[in-house]
């Protein structure tokens, strides 16, 4: 079996791509079955790619879940957790540019009453 191509694998549905993995992991167990009974060189060398194959399969089909379910998600007022950006503790944890931007009432009264005062300089 040739390598598999990742675009190849996009176009397909899911149930293919379960079927899919389904075969690559039956020969891979083929393959296994031959290295212990000592089997050809060039079935060896195959163990490498179909591994890699269902890697891949796998791969495509997690990256399809996640990509229904950020779309189900969409216009949703929460997010799960897998779904929100990561970035790091301290950013998740930091006051967002609204709530930064907020003043108090004092603050308020401070700078409607008291204004920064402007001076002109001549030259």
């Amino acid at each position: 079996m040739a390598r598999i191509k990742v675009h190849e694998l996009r176009q397909k549905s899911k149930t293919d791509l379960l079927a899919q993995l389904k075969d690559l992991k039956a020969e891979l167990a083929l393959l296994r079955v031959a290295k212990v009974t000592g089997g050809a060189p060039n079935k060896l060398s195959k163990i490498k790619v179909v591994r890699l194959s269902i890697a891949q399969v796998l791969t495509v089909i997690s990256q399809k879940q996640k990509a229904a379910l950020r779309e189900a998600y969409t216009k949703k007022k929460f997010l799960p957790l897998d779904l929100r950006p990561k970035k790091t503790r301290a950013i998740r944890r930091r006051l967002t540019k609204h709530q930064a931007s907020l003043k108090t009432e004092r603050e308020k009264k401070r700078e409607m009453y008291f204004p920064l005062r402007k001076y002109a300089i001549k030259v």
